[in-house]
Parts: structure tokens; sequence; C-alpha cells
């Protein structure tokens, strides 16, 4: 088998696999999709992931240094952003370039 033939078939099936693990919940939970476990998991397991990967990021940080400043001012500005303008996109952007332009700055060396 030619080697682009091998790898348009690698790819072709590694999103035939993506787009079934994908859809599949969508076609199996049609029938229970107002089933009130489901409606509670919808709302509430979103925020509850990205505490706990920002808990996780900043687990091992020592919250006296100095090298913690850009994260804390950062996750501020994430914070402000978020209750102010609503919309998770903007907060998400605005933080990471905060963070980004303050650390490439070195004004707080860790």
């Amino acid at each position: 088998m030619a080697a682009t033939t091998y790898l348009l078939l690698t790819i072709l099936l590694a999103a035939s696999a993506t787009f079934i693990t994908r859809a599949l919940p969508f076609v199996l939970l049609k029938r229970v999709a107002d089933h009130p476990l489901l409606i509670f998991l919808g709302r509430f397991l979103p925020p509850m992931l990205m505490v706990l990967l920002l808990l996780y990021s900043i687990k091992n940080e020592n919250f006296l240094s100095r090298g913690f400043l850009p994260e804390l001012i950062s996750l501020s500005a994430v914070f402000i952003l978020h209750v102010l303008l609503r919309n998770p996109l903007v907060s998400i952007l605005g933080g990471t370039a905060l963070f980004m332009s303050i650390s490439q700055s070195g004004l707080f060396p860790g």
C-alpha cells in the first residue's frame, strides 16, 4: 500500500471514530434528554470542570512568591471580565493575553 493511501486511510479512520464518539451520546440519549440528572449535569458539570482544572493548575504554586503574581493578576482579570461581560470566550482570551504579556515582559521573575 502506498504511503499516501495509508495516510489517507488513517486520517479517514480517525475522523470517523471521532465523529462516532461525538454523535453516539446524542443518538443513544435522545429519549432521556429531559431527565433531571442530565439537565443537572448539563448545567453544572462545565463550571465544576473549570474549577477542577483551575485547582489542578495551581496546586503546586507557592502563593507567597512573586512568581505567582502573573497568574493571580490574570485570574482576577478573567473573573472580572466574566462578571462584567458574561462572555466566556472574551474572559478566557483576555486573561490569556494578559498572562502572556505579563510573563513575557519579565516584570515578575520566578
